[in-house]
């Protein structure tokens, strides 16, 4: 197709990145290239390594409260408005199979201006997702402390200021730890988040076999005590758990076969992701009132401790949730970097994210001030406001992409397509209300950060990358 016109500023708000060109560049960053070293395999252990643990280990506690036992309801309602969202996101990596997920979808379809917004929706997603997760990571960490030797780490020094703490050390720590894998490269990370994976998984397994065991059916009497409002707010909420499938996209310059092989992974880690979910909060509720979930950011291995009267299974499961959260925060940092990857690639950020290295085939500049930035944030802001924040910079990119797979098909219909979503427009549209009716059942302040946050994004973008896209000069 013809490029984009360039002149006026409607027109270079407007321009858009020819597809051919987005999977040309595939790869290719400054000073070296990403190695294609993933299959079906790492890239659906990536999917769930990024999704599972964080809403079950971590903002149960903080999602309960709103819904009561509805909360699993409130699973039901996020997961099914991520299926929509990754109908539209599985035909789209399997199109346009690049990095920079739906910040290059959107460069296709909707334009640069547009293109950036959904970008910096996803630096917030990502960026603070790892740093939610890593706060989450603390209180399991002094949980199997506590249970193995006896000590815990003061309240001083493992929870971020307005929680009672000074600095989270443990938040930094983790993230620190991820940043060490990735820096090994992107097979050498797969391959630990795949270990880290099934222990996760093994871990929830184990917390149904024993948890049931104290399963009380009176817990779900008052089935939606706060009504549909507090069942709107929780899956929002929760919606942040379900980002997983967006990081398998960001791998679609180091998978082997991604125009087969992210289609099939993003949907197959969906549904495990969701079915696991929604029975784990079934069996806490059942096991626990849902008026005692009071916020605890550990409520798993509590509920261990009281179904057995012991500490010993809570301690084996606080163990699984460690390992469980580090992968998150291991496979969430890795999709941040691949993000900026891309956009500085484009030259909309500056050119040390796209650089790479050649003895690793990794963005190391771009690794070492990510994790940084996301350890330093998840030591030093409050877990609750970090997860809606990251909520709403989901809804709002997920939105665009169910946008972007209608107009892609509408601008592109000859392009091959190895996955395509069924009743199209109809589930994009679907998928697109969802995201727009979860994001309104935010709260206000989490809008006003929202929205400071867009306008910090748009001064930068009309200071630094209106003049300084590839598109603007000549195509080298």
């Amino acid at each position: 197709p013809p490029p984009s016109p360039t002149s006026g500023t409607g027109a270079r708000l407007m321009r858009r990145k020819p597809v051919e060109r987005l999977v040309a560049e595939g790869g290719q960053g400054e000073g070296g290239k990403l190695r294609r070293s993933l299959g079906l395999w790492q890239l659906t252990m990536i999917s769930i390594g990024a999704t599972l643990g964080t809403g079950i280990f971590v903002v149960l506690g903080e999602a309960v409260p709103d819904a009561g036992p509805a909360v699993t309801l409130a699973f039901v309602i996020a997961g099914l408005t991520a299926l929509f969202s990754a109908l539209s996101y599985a035909e789209l990596a399997g199109t346009i199979p690049v990095s920079g997920s739906s910040y290059s979808y959107a460069y296709a379809t909707m334009g640069e201006l547009i293109a950036w917004v959904c970008g910096w929706c996803l630096v917030l997603e990502y960026g603070v997702s790892v740093a939610a997760v890593a706060v989450g990571w603390g209180e399991y960490l002094n949980e199997l402390l506590d249970g193995a030797l006896g000590v815990t780490i003061p309240d001083a020094l493992s929870a971020p200021p307005g929680d009672g703490g000074v600095f989270n050390l443990p938040a930094l720590i983790v993230v620190l730890l991820a940043m060490v894998f990735l820096l090994g490269g992107a097979r050498e990370s797969a391959r630990a988040n795949t270990i880290m994976v099934i222990v996760k998984i093994a871990a929830l397994l184990l917390f149904c076999t024993i948890g049931v065991q104290g399963f009380r059916s009176g817990n779900y009497e008052n089935f939606m005590p706060l009504g549909m409002a507090g069942v709107s707010a929780a899956g929002a909420t929760l919606f942040f758990s379900y980002i997983g499938f967006d990081a398998a996209s960001t791998a679609g310059e180091e998978a082997r076969d991604a125009q087969r092989d992210l289609p099939r992974a993003i949907m197959l880690s969906l549904v495990i992701v969701t079915a696991l979910y929604v029975l784990v909060a079934a069996v806490a509720v059942g096991a626990r009132p849902w008026q005692k979930f009071d916020g605890s950011e550990a409520a798993l291995a509590g509920i261990m401790k009281d179904v057995t009267g012991g500490s010993f299974w809570g301690t084996v499961l606080a163990a699984g949730a460690v390992i469980a959260i580090a992968s998150v925060v291991l496979t969430v940092l890795y999709g941040q970097t691949r993000i900026l990857f891309a956009m500085s690639r484009d030259g909309l950020v500056p050119k040390v994210f796209s650089r790479v290295h050649p003895r690793t085939g990794t963005p190391r500049a771009n690794t070492l001030i990510v994790s940084l930035f996301c350890g330093v944030l998840a030591a030093a802001v409050p877990l609750g406001r970090l997860a809606d924040a990251t909520s709403i910079g989901t809804l709002f990119a997920f939105a665009l992409v169910n946008v972007a797979v209608v107009v892609l098909r509408r601008t592109r219909p000859e392009m091959p397509r190895t996955f395509r979503v069924p009743l199209s427009p109809v589930l994009p549209a679907l998928g697109f209300a969802f995201c727009v009716w979860m994001m309104g059942s935010l709260d206000a302040v989490t809008w006003g950060v929202f929205g400071v946050w867009m306008a910090v994004g748009l001064v930068f973008y009309f200071l630094y990358g209106y003049r300084r896209s590839r598109l603007a000069t000549p195509e080298k």
